[in-house]
């Protein structure tokens, strides 16, 4: 059973294969995709006690602290996250765009430079490899004014 059944007083067992143990991953990524970013936190803090080192629910955590505000904790989970995993290619595309909010644009330029060498592949993965691209691309013209840079508004949906 895991943490939030418990706590709503559900009687059901849900375990990962017979392990015995609450799967606090899933469970953190079902109440990010309600949008119970605060629950889905705590979710994730539990996955990571099991597994402190564990590069997947650190990037979710990063993911849902960007999504509730808390930006400051969103670099820092990106951070560890890459000091565990240095080519994790989700973790520099999102603290990339995370620190061009904060105006750190030539640490975002590093990032967004470490996602393209090991970019992701597939149908999905063009789409946030194009927005990687044209962002650099406007980061390295000079004539541009900070205004123009696109937006940080899209962050990858939860790692499943």
């Amino acid at each position: 059973m895991s943490f939030w059944d418990k706590f709503r007083g559900a009687k059901s067992s849900s375990h990962p294969a017979g392990s015995g143990k609450p799967d606090y991953l899933s469970e953190g990524i079902t109440l990010e995709k309600r949008g119970d970013y605060d629950a889905a936190l705590t979710s994730y803090r539990l996955a990571l006690r099991e597994r402190p080192n564990n590069v997947r629910v650190l990037e979710n955590m990063a993911i849902a602290f960007s999504k509730s505000g808390q930006l400051d904790d969103a670099i820092r989970s990106y951070k560890h996250a890459l000091s565990i995993e240095p080519k994790l290619s989700g973790a520099h595309y999102g603290l990339a765009y995370l620190l061009l909010k904060r105006g750190e644009e030539r640490d975002a330029a590093y990032h967004l430079e470490a996602f393209l060498m090991d970019a992701p592949t597939g149908p999905e993965a063009e789409r946030w490899i194009g927005h990687a691209k044209r962002t650099l691309d406007q980061l390295h013209t000079p004539t541009e004014s900070k205004d123009d840079v696109m937006p940080a508004r899209e962050f990858p949906g939860t790692i499943e």
